[in-house]
């Protein structure tokens, strides 16, 4: 940075600038953490035999400076290129009926708390309601330092098990719903797509939104010709604003999906490779006949289903990226 002429190609010196923060950042808490540590061994050297109340206090103080050791090693783990970007989040209804559209709605209500416990602000671009009750889909905008990091975690099919609210026989159901997520890409990372290789649709949105919703045709569908890939935003007023998101949306998808095939450029994607699957459920939800929450692919597991459902899925995500 301290080289004559580096601000002359500022692109260049932008990512450098921002790498080199990165860097100071990881030191300065790294720093911080051997402080801590270095003054609970302060404490314990000076601690008399008898003196219990000191003991609790050097007790508390090492459980406060191992959690923190963890959630710094999970952040060295978080080192791909797209880890520390906002995430863009989608919900979909799988199999189960008017059971998986409620199911849909249960897990974005759960994500949502996550989001929220996290720090991250939660923004919706694009909701389906079911038609009777719950969600056939949902897409999110996820805004928060790692937040695709910490989600990619969260990719796949997840199951529920529980006797069904919407079954006058008080029967057993099974519902699945998929989680995507994708990372929302920076201005160093934006790519370049083809005019040529887009359709775009504008339509009418739907659902609650007050005057303006149904009388102008605001919403957008994109649609990506070689792959047919389809993503579609109705959240913003504007039919340009719509259409921006729609297409950081693609990008992020297109991107994706390039790194999962393991192809050079996006040029290189075609309509074979835009329905790579999920693979079999990630996680099953049991409501009845047992309280249990079980990871398939840690075999980590808790009864606290509540708990799960509330947002606290840390020991699922965290299990997985140490995996």
């Amino acid at each position: 940075m301290q080289e004559a002429g580096f601000w002359d190609d500022i692109k260049r010196a932008e990512e450098v600038t921002k790498k080199s923060k990165s860097i100071k950042d990881q030191i300065e808490k790294f720093d911080k953490l051997r402080s801590k540590v270095e003054d609970v061994e302060v404490l314990k050297e000076i601690m008399e035999d008898d003196d219990e109340e000191s003991a609790n206090e050097i007790i508390q103080s090492i459980r406060e400076v191992e959690a923190e050791i963890d959630d710094y090693n999970m952040k060295i783990l978080l080192c791909g290129e797209y880890d520390k970007n906002n995430a863009i989040l989608t919900l979909h209804v799988g199999v189960g009926g008017t059971d998986a559209n409620d199911w849909t709605e249960m897990l974005l209500r759960m994500y949502t708390r996550w989001c929220e416990k996290q720090g991250y602000s939660v923004e919706t671009i694009d909701l389906l309601p079911g038609d009777e009750a719950g969600i056939k889909s949902v897409t999110l905008k996820i805004t928060g330092e790692y937040a695709y990091g910490y989600l990619k975690a969260e990719k796949g099919i997840h199951r529920l098990v529980r006797i069904s609210p919407f079954n006058a026989n008080g029967k057993r159901q099974t519902s699945f719903a998929s989680m995507e997520v994708l990372p929302e890409l920076t201005k160093e990372q934006d790519i370049e797509i083809k005019a040529d290789d887009l359709r775009i649709d504008t339509y009418r949105s739907g659902g609650a939104g007050g005057q303006h919703v149904n009388k102008t045709d605001s919403a957008v569908r994109i649609t990506h010709l070689p792959t047919g890939i389809v993503v579609q935003c109705q959240n913003e007023r504007s039919q340009f604003a719509n259409r921006d998101t729609a297409m950081e949306m693609l990008k992020s998808k297109l991107v994706e999906l390039k790194e999962r095939a393991h192809k050079e450029k996006i040029e290189d994607l075609t309509g074979d490779l835009k329905d790579m699957g999920w693979g079999s459920q990630i996680r099953s939800y049991v409501f009845h006949p047992y309280s249990m929450v079980k990871d398939h692919r840690t075999n980590v597991e808790t009864s606290n289903v509540t708990a799960v459902m509330d947002g606290d899925i840390d020991m699922f995500i965290n299990a997985y990226l140490k995996n």
